[in-house]
Formats: C-alpha cells, structure tokens, sequence
C-alpha cells in the first residue's frame, strides 16, 4: 500500500509562510486564514505534508483498506492560487458553493486568488457543514 505524502509535519507554519510565500498580500491573507480556520475549528494550525496548513484531524478508511489520517480543514497558499480543504459533498455545501464568490472547484478542494474574492461567512458555513459532515462519517479530533 503506498505511504500517505499529506501527513502532519514539526515544520512551523509560520516560518513556511516566511520561507515559501513571496507575496505580501497572500501572506497577509495566509494569516487571516489561520486566524479564522483556528476560531471554526478550535484547533491550531500545523503543517501537514510540505504546503498544507491544517487544523485538527481527522481518520478515514475506504472499502479498498486504504486509510490515513488528514486535516479537518486546511489550505495551501500554492503559487498561482490558494487552495481551500473545507468542502465536504453535501447538498448543503453544494447550495453554499453558489455564494462563495470567485473561485474555481477541484474535486474536493476550492481555489481561489485572494480572500476578497470569496465571501468569508460562506467560508466559515462550508467549514463548519465539513466538520459535522466529518465528525459524522469518521473517527474524528472534532468530538472532544
């Protein structure tokens, strides 16, 4: 079975701001993030593989017995764009995807430019629709 790459680190999530991100504005909107993402998820921010910066954790197992542990939520202030792990396949999520704002969607990870292009309060309901969809259908950090 091939290793998980997404695992938590000791890197420090500041200095890999400090080190990896080049731009002022998406430094200051990296930090806004953890600001908002440490608040949702009641969890502080850690570096989970080389660019993920990840709040709590959950585990997951699927039928092929392939299993890992990953972040609640998290984001990584890539080069060309943010990307956002806050997004869960839910009706619920689905509908809150239609006022989030300027983005695009991947399969399961939203990217965006900067933070005025999307709407922070959808943001934070997408977040929070994750963790109860999470703490729901895995063994999660959530249920303290």
């Amino acid at each position: 079975m091939a290793k998980n790459k997404t695992t938590k680190t000791e890197v420090d999530v500041f200095d890999f701001i400090e080190s990896y991100v080049d731009n002022d504005q998406k430094k200051a909107d990296s930090y806004k993030l953890i600001e908002l993402m440490s608040e949702w998820s009641g969890f502080k921010p850690r570096m989970w593989g080389p660019t993920i910066i990840g709040f709590g954790r959950y585990h997951y197992k699927y039928a092929s017995g392939h299993e890992g542990n990953a972040p609640l939520l998290g984001f990584s202030p890539r080069k060309a764009q943010f990307s956002l792990y806050i997004y869960s396949k839910t009706e619920k999520s689905d509908a809150l995807l239609e006022d989030l704002g300027k983005f695009k969607m991947g399969k399961a990870c939203i990217y965006f430019k900067k933070l005025t292009d999307i709407n922070i309060p959808v943001v934070e309901q997408l977040s929070m629709e994750t963790i109860a969809y999470l703490n729901e259908h895995h063994e999660c950090a959530c249920r303290q």
